[in-house]
């Protein structure tokens, strides 16, 4: 697997920049809980020319909020991944072979299949391992993304 030729990283929301829980209050108003050093991981592959993008087939408004933060733009509300990232990499002028994909369940794995890097986070479903090349050794809201950006990252030649 090379990390280097990595040109997009593509993120799944629910269960990779969070731990996959979410509180519900009695108004019906969400919550999640996201790792701060994803964000960190995000801007150091910006700041190398790495594009980013969030994924999601929620439509909510703490994915966009969380998006906004990160600055990382975000498709919300998506049936298909595997079509969302084909058009990514049309609209972007960037390879399949040059994309990452982090996702963590089985609505990830059409997505897994047209990326160049399919990655799953640690507490992943099993029935993706055989559509991945890499787990994390991170769960999934607990920096996961962090350490995906950090490979991508130091195999640039980033000190």
């Amino acid at each position: 697997m090379d990390f280097k030729n990595i040109k997009l990283l593509v993120l799944d929301f629910d269960g990779v920049l969070t731990n996959n829980y979410v509180w519900i209050t009695e108004d019906g108003l969400e919550s999640v809980r996201c790792n701060r050093s994803d964000g960190i991981g995000l801007s150091r592959l910006r700041s190398i020319g790495i594009q980013t993008y969030i994924v999601s087939t929620e439509k909510n408004k703490v994915v966009s909020t969380r998006a906004n933060k990160l600055r990382t733009p975000v498709l919300q509300g998506v049936e298909d991944k595997k079509d969302a990232i084909l058009k990514l990499s049309n609209e972007l002028d960037i390879p399949l072979n040059n994309i990452a994909f982090l996702g963590n369940d089985i609505n990830d794995i059409p997505a897994f299949e047209v990326v160049g890097l399919p990655i799953g986070v640690a507490d992943s479903f099993e029935e993706i391992y055989s559509k991945i090349v890499y787990k994390t050794k991170k769960n999934g809201g607990e920096g996961a993304v962090r350490e995906i950006c950090d490979l991508i990252y130091f195999s640039n030649n980033r000190i």
